[in-house]
């Protein structure tokens, strides 16, 4: 079973690289997006819809719109292993090419490598019993890598790992007969700041703060599920709950996305270290894409990336 990736940091140009590779290849596209799950995320989040095409002319993608953001547990990295598992498989079954698509660095990771997800599915009984204990003294006995944490999702799992002895969640583990060809989406940095500034400007303009209030208003999602987005709906929630103005709002927005874009370099240096070949390509390249593609679709033997994530400097 052979899977194709396109991976890379935000604002790269991943998905018009990934949709003109499906046309060439006969694929379908599997996202690997930890946003574009939910339901109305979409201008926020980056689905670009209109860039798969329309009609007849449309190439599928797969685990977009799945999720209703209300919704109190989040999507967990079980729930994509297991239904990123099932699309890959649904798609092979009929004859198609896999195309795995997103910058989301840990999805990625878990699926190539296999994680094995300690835990188990979800303790529901403990959950309710927890859903009664104040977040604070859940905090006090339970501290994270990145210190005390106050999320209470986070909290309550953890201790259902704890409680679970070596029980692993049931899609966890790597997908049978899997080989991955890796290829990222690489842009110099100082283009890169400047398409996320250029980015985030045309998304205000596309009515990007309406979506958020929409989210709030008439999809009910309360405003810390919001927050827990991150970047452009965390930074806008606060912004409509009148702890920002539209410009401090902006600034620490674009700030958090050109960082966002740096923490993806980390974890595609990470993949590259554990031994997982990345080759880097001009999005516009699409012809080499495809001849690096089509010879791994072939079983030919590739030769390795030149060199790894070229260094940018600051």
């Amino acid at each position: 079973m052979k899977i194709i990736v396109i991976t890379g940091p935000t604002a790269t140009g991943k998905t018009a690289l990934a949709v003109k590779l499906a046309r060439r290849l006969c694929g379908e596209i599997v996202s690997a997006d930890s946003r574009q799950i939910y339901k109305g995320l979409d201008i926020g989040s980056g689905k670009d819809l209109d860039e798969y095409g329309k009609g007849t002319n449309r190439i599928p993608c797969h685990l977009l719109d799945m999720m209703d953001p209300a919704a109190p547990e989040p999507y967990t990295l079980a729930d994509f292993m297991g239904d990123a598992k099932t699309a890959i498989r649904d798609v092979v079954s009929r004859g198609k090419v896999p195309i795995l698509c997103g910058g989301t660095g840990l999805y990625l990771h878990a699926l190539i490598r296999g994680y094995t997800l300690p835990g188990g599915p979800a303790d529901r009984e403990l959950r309710n019993r927890l859903a009664a204990v104040p977040v604070e003294e859940l905090a006090s006995g339970q501290i994270l890598e990145n210190g005390e944490d106050s999320n209470r999702y986070r909290l309550s799992r953890k201790m259902e790992i704890r409680n679970s002895g070596n029980i692993s969640a049931p899609d966890g583990g790597p997908l049978e007969g899997a080989e991955y060809l890796v290829i990222g989406s690489f842009r110099p940095r100082a283009e890169v700041r400047n398409r996320i500034e250029k980015r985030l400007d045309e998304r205000f303009r596309q009515g990007m703060i309406d979506e958020v209030k929409r989210l709030h208003d008439e999809a009910g999602v309360p405003w810390p599920k919001l927050e827990s987005f991150g970047l452009e709906y965390g930074n806008i929630a606060r912004h409509l709950q009148g702890q920002t103005s539209f410009e401090e709002m902006r600034e620490e927005l674009l700030t958090a996305i050109r960082r966002f874009a740096k923490r993806q370099d980390t974890w595609f240096r990470k993949m590259e270290k554990e031994g997982i070949p990345i080759y880097w390509l001009s999005p516009e390249n699409t012809d080499e894409a495809e001849k690096l593609c089509r010879a791994f679709l072939n079983g030919e033997k590739l030769h390795p990336p030149e060199s790894g994530l070229p260094k940018n400097p600051r």
